[in-house]
């Protein structure tokens, strides 16, 4: 069952006016209009036979790289908002689900790191931790999810033979990624898995279901434990698959998330009413976040993580400061069709809300392997269990320390670090992890990549 078929609709009883009024209103015009829009959702859901044109594999989207990148000069390249060999060892790896972008680069001879990207923003969002990464010497590797950055996209679903991008799409594209590389990178103990955002969610699930492979995971302001108290009404008709014809919710999606024009060609600034895309936002359009209390509100007012300049124009690499979240996001609206189908179909399978299951699943092997590693650590110091033999009593393979690590912003309207503590400790186990809180919002991996990477480091020393 998908995420949002498991999400009872119920309009909160709050003594004010019911909220996303203007998407009650556009749900209600397209209610009345969904004979007429049904009749051409055929002709508008996607770029016909694209595979032909492109010589793709059969329902894929092409990214910008077929569709933009041709056309460019190389100075036009390297000016865009995210060029596709900004970071080292730049690879495009072909799958039966479209091209995949990887980035991966550091010694050779160092622990090896995967990074798995937010929902909205491409791998690049993760640039600052790796160039980090590489600098104490880790070699590192990170890849645009599908429909994001230069990665092709599989089409959805919905009974037309099409991919969802739930939790097995993710899981097998990230075993493509391992594989595409020259080093091995697969085997027990092969990598330290690093998610944020909606790469901690899938993370967490990576973990559970090869948790020999993993050597440790951190989640930095992941999703997987969301409460699903916080998706707002409108957003559960919007993003529930069946209720509207799917061509005039990608419409709808793409019209909210695309900044408003001034008027005399140029985009609004955020206090004109033009909404700049960022990672913030773009979860505000699915959940209510600690912004939606005026207390709280006023709490933030001007901050980082109430949508603010500092936020908006968060700088992704130091050495390009004139580019930031939200150029990128511009850039990825205009340029890849297959963005809004990915988004809206990871809004609706991928390991997001309330994955108790999974995390419970996780708890437990984490649990094993510190009763493994105590009993293991008891023969050596020849103890009580010195009659068990040693074969049986060996460290298992994987999650070495027994416990995750959680890195959080202290002002995260997205992830709040009260809930994610507590709802952590019900399915790990109060020895199931351990968490750092930095202060800053959910842009941490942006404004704060070094440190980020300092405090992993760190729990990786330790092991």
């Amino acid at each position: 069952m998908s995420t949002w078929a498991s999400l009872p609709f119920r309009v909160r009883n709050s003594g004010s006016a019911p909220e996303g009024s203007s998407i009650a209103l556009s749900l209600a015009v397209a209610a009345g209009l969904a004979i007429l829009v049904r009749t051409t959702r055929n002709l508008l859901q996607s770029n016909p036979d694209p595979d032909r044109k492109y010589n793709l594999p059969p329902n894929v989207i092409p990214s910008p790289r077929l569709t933009q990148l041709p056309s460019l000069t190389p100075t036009e390249v390297a000016t865009l908002p995210y060029p596709p060999d900004v970071l080292p060892g730049a690879r495009d790896v072909p799958t039966p689900y479209g091209t995949i972008h990887v980035f991966e680069w550091g010694p050779v001879d160092g622990e090896k790191v995967l990074l798995l990207h937010g929902i909205s923003t491409p791998c690049l969002a993760l640039g600052s931790v790796a160039e980090e990464l590489v600098r104490r010497g880790y070699r590192v590797m990170l890849f645009d999810w599908f429909g994001r950055g230069w990665s092709d996209a599989p089409v959805p679903g919905l009974g037309l033979g099409g991919t969802e991008f739930d939790v097995r799409l993710y899981m097998t594209q990230i075993l493509l990624v391992l594989a595409s590389s020259p080093l091995p990178w697969t085997g027990n103990d092969g990598f330290h898995l690093v998610g944020y955002s909606l790469g901690g969610g899938v993370g967490a699930a990576f973990a559970r279901w090869y948790p020999r492979m993993v050597k440790s995971l951190v989640v930095v302001a992941g999703g997987g434990l969301i409460r699903k108290d916080h998706v707002s009404w409108s957003s559960r008709i919007l993003y529930s698959a069946g209720w509207l014809p799917e061509a005039f919710v990608r419409w709808l999606v793409r019209l909210r998330l695309t900044p408003k024009d001034s008027g005399n060609g140029k985009e609004k600034h955020p206090e004109e009413g033009g909404a700049l895309m960022n990672e913030t936002r773009m979860a505000a359009e699915i959940i209510r976040t600690r912004q939606d209390s005026k207390k709280k509100n006023e709490k933030h007012k001007n901050s980082d993580v109430n949508g603010g300049h500092g936020w908006d124009d968060s700088v992704l690499l130091a050495s390009r400061p004139g580019y930031t979240v939200s150029s990128v996001m511009r850039w990825q609206l205009r340029h890849h069709e297959g963005f809004i189908p990915a988004f809206i179909s990871s809004i609706r399978y991928a390991p997001i809300y309330e994955q108790t299951n999974d995390w419970c699943e996780l708890g437990r092997l984490l649990a094993e392997r510190r009763e493994k590693k105590q009993r293991a650590v008891a023969v050596l110091e020849g103890s009580k269990w010195e009659d068990v033999g040693m074969e049986e009593e060996q460290e298992l393979p994987g999650l070495r320390t027994g416990k995750i690590l959680f890195v959080l912003g202290a002002d995260d309207p997205v992830i709040v670090k009260e809930e994610v503590l507590h709802d952590a400790t019900a399915v790990l186990g109060e020895d199931g992890f351990d968490a750092v809180i930095l202060n800053c919002g959910h842009e941490l991996v942006m404004s704060n990549g070094a440190q980020v990477a300092a405090v992993m480091d760190g729990f990786w020393k330790r092991m």
